[in-house]
């Protein structure tokens, strides 16, 4: 697998010394916690199909799952250990704990597992450079049993997998269409496993980096930003019918706010003096505000200011009219 630098391969070998990389921040932020591979292992019980007692497909296989089609996929690179963060923490006791205080409850007696979770895993030796910012190669996964009915006997089950980049200034994911599966169903751990290779050859990582590339060679001043806010805090109010008809956008109000806060304050991404700001830069405030998003929501979201960057650039380009921008 090569390692992919600016698009010119003259320049494959990252130079460091111009790379800004700080990895101090979480890929997701919203009522998570991170936890470890051997904790899902070890600490956590597997939820299991009411009406049958079929085991569902464990949090800790999902993950091995797509790090084992990551080793076979990129054989020739090293691989990280997953990143996992959950949320949604489900509590329950032993049949032998039935009725006893709470205060009272034994290490043993006690179960768990965690209804949501999201992991990452990098691929460190395959990256690029946009904008002086170092981004790697980065695989994952979502699950959440809410998604499941497990008050019926054993049916298909749900997953999320995605492939793309990791910003490592801010760990901001970059992720577009071609690299989600995001409503990804199968029935068992060999399935998950076609369909997650699948996924993961079918992608262009070229074509995605050439993607974000064209970001940074479009600015939007700040009237152009503010006409932009307003008319995204506008669209969730709009009736249905009038919504139909404009580019979908699924960030929240508050995370439209968050953008705001960040045009003007954030280190890496805010706007220039003069309030300018190229579509680079919109886009990480885009995905920063993302981050969040609760675990069932975050891919889609993170996917849609991708796609939804990318509708600005093209309205732009080609000067058209348009909701969202003034030309």
């Amino acid at each position: 697998m090569e390692l992919i630098a600016n698009n010119n391969i003259q320049n494959m070998v990252l130079d460091h010394s111009k790379v800004i990389n700080n990895t101090s921040n979480n890929f997701i932020e919203a009522n998570t916690e991170k936890v470890s591979l051997e904790h899902l292992e070890k600490d956590c019980i597997i939820p299991s199909f009411a009406k049958d007692l079929e085991s569902t497909i464990a949090h800790s296989e999902f993950i091995d799952t797509v790090h084992s089609v990551a080793q076979s996929v990129y054989s020739d690179n090293d691989i990280s250990l997953p990143e996992i963060r959950v949320s949604h923490q489900i509590k329950g006791r032993t049949p032998s704990a039935i009725g006893k205080p709470v205060k009272e409850l034994l290490d043993h007696e006690k179960t768990q597992y965690w209804e949501r979770m999201a992991f990452t895993i990098e691929i460190p030796h395959i990256a690029t450079v946009i904008n002086g910012q170092e981004l790697k190669l980065t695989i994952g996964g979502v699950r959440s049993y809410s998604e499941q009915n497990l008050y019926a006997k054993k049916s298909i089950e749900k997953f999320k997998i995605f492939i793309g980049f990791k910003n490592m200034v801010c760990t901001n994911l970059c992720i577009n269409t071609d690299g989600l599966k995001n409503d990804l169903r199968v029935s068992s751990i060999n399935e998950l496993k076609d369909k997650t290779l699948k996924l993961f050859q079918n992608y262009s990582q070229q074509k995605h980096i050439e993607q974000m590339k064209q970001f940074i060679n479009y600015n939007i001043s700040e009237y152009q930003f503010a006409h932009l806010i307003g008319k995204m805090k506008l669209y969730h109010n709009l009736e249905k019918n009038h919504k139909m008809s404009l580019f979908e956008l699924k960030l929240t109000d508050s995370q439209i706010s968050n953008i705001v806060k960040d045009y003007v304050n954030d280190d890496a991404f805010k706007c220039n003096s003069d309030g300018t700001i190229n579509l680079w830069n919109l886009y990480n405030l885009f995905t920063n505000s993302a981050k969040s998003s609760y675990i069932d929501n975050f891919l889609n979201r993170n996917c849609n200011s991708h796609e939804f960057t990318t509708h600005i650039l093209n309205q732009l380009k080609n000067q058209a009219k348009d909701f969202y921008i003034i030309i």
